[in-house]
Order: structure tokens, then sequence, then C-alpha cells
């Protein structure tokens, strides 16, 4: 029994869902979204509430149906609230500023590093003084958030020692003792 696939997903006010085939579309305040979802799994609307349907107990139908239910519920969350990720960069001499959706970070490295954001996407970086360099996504679509995220995190992944690099804010970083925490 997927429990996650049997939860019902209420539509807020002004969010309104289509089923056309097999595919999803979602229109809400921020913008609007679509899915193509396996042509098994059935997607039902009943006034404010969705439900997702499986055919069978297959262990395949099982793994869809809680999927295609929590993209959905993402889907729904997005068009109508939107998404935010916020990464902070820790290290002496590292900037991070952004024209438009140009993001420009300098990461220790002999170069400064220009990625080009998608235009789904609103980036802003901030940097005051005391403060580590910070720099915020949003949109709609918690998929690209993710993927666009984990792409500026991977050019200066933290490291252990000194907690150099890009993480989330928030996050917990794993620290070693280094060469002299294990003599004594």
């Amino acid at each position: 029994m997927s429990r996650v696939g049997n939860k019902v997903i209420t539509l807020p006010a002004g969010v309104t869902v289509t089923v056309e085939k097999s595919t999803v579309t979602v229109k809400g305040a921020k913008g609007t979204l679509s899915r193509s979802i396996d042509p098994d799994i059935t997607v039902e609307i009943e006034g404010s509430e969705l439900r997702v349907q499986r055919p069978t107990d297959q262990k395949r139908h099982k793994a869809l149906h809680g999927l295609y239910r929590a993209l959905i519920n993402n889907m729904v969350v997005g068009v109508n609230d939107g998404f935010k990720k916020e990464m902070e960069i820790v290290g002496v001499g590292y900037k991070a500023s952004n024209q438009g959706n140009l993001l420009e970070l300098a990461l220790g490295y002999s170069h400064a590093i220009f990625m080009q954001i998608p235009s789904e996407l609103k980036v802003t970086t901030a940097m005051e003084k005391g403060q580590n360099p910070k720099v915020t996504l949003e949109g709609i679509d918690k998929e690209l958030i993710g993927q666009v995220a984990a792409k500026i995190r991977s050019l200066r992944k933290v490291e252990p020692y000194k907690g150099k690099g890009i993480r989330f804010v928030g996050e917990q970083i794993r620290r070693k003792a280094g060469k002299a925490g294990g003599k004594k």
C-alpha cells in the first residue's frame, strides 16, 4: 500500500488542473507547469481534491503511484507559492554576483566562473559585510531549482577540514579533526 500515493492533494483557490490523455497541466498565480505521466496511472479531479490512482498492485505501479502523486503535488505548491533555495559561499575571497540570470562566482580558482541560469528561475546574490555571500534561487519548478542548485554546489563542494565551499543555508557539515587531532 503506497502511503504517499494514497494521500489526497487539495487544490488551493486559484489553481486549476487539467488532464489530457497522459499530460497533467497545473495553472496558478505564479505560472503554468505541465508533465507527462505514465498512461497506466490515472488522475481524478473531484471539486478541489485531486487523487492519483493505480490499476494494480504490481511493484512498478506502486512505485509510479507515489512518484506521480509527489510530482503533481510539487507542481501545485510551485504554481501557488513557489520554491526557494538559499546557498552560502564560505571561504576567504569567495564572491558571488549576478547580472540578470548570469551568475558570476569567484571560488578560489585562477578564473571566475560564469553560469547562465535558466530563464524560468530568478537568481539573486547578497554580499553583506561580516557575512558569507549568499545565492538565492527562486521559481515554480522544484525539480529545476534542485538541479541548478546541485550544479552550483558541485563547482566547489564543502571540504571537511576547514568547511570551505558552497553549502545550503542551515546545512550541517561533518568536520574532521585533521593531522593534529589524531596525535596525543
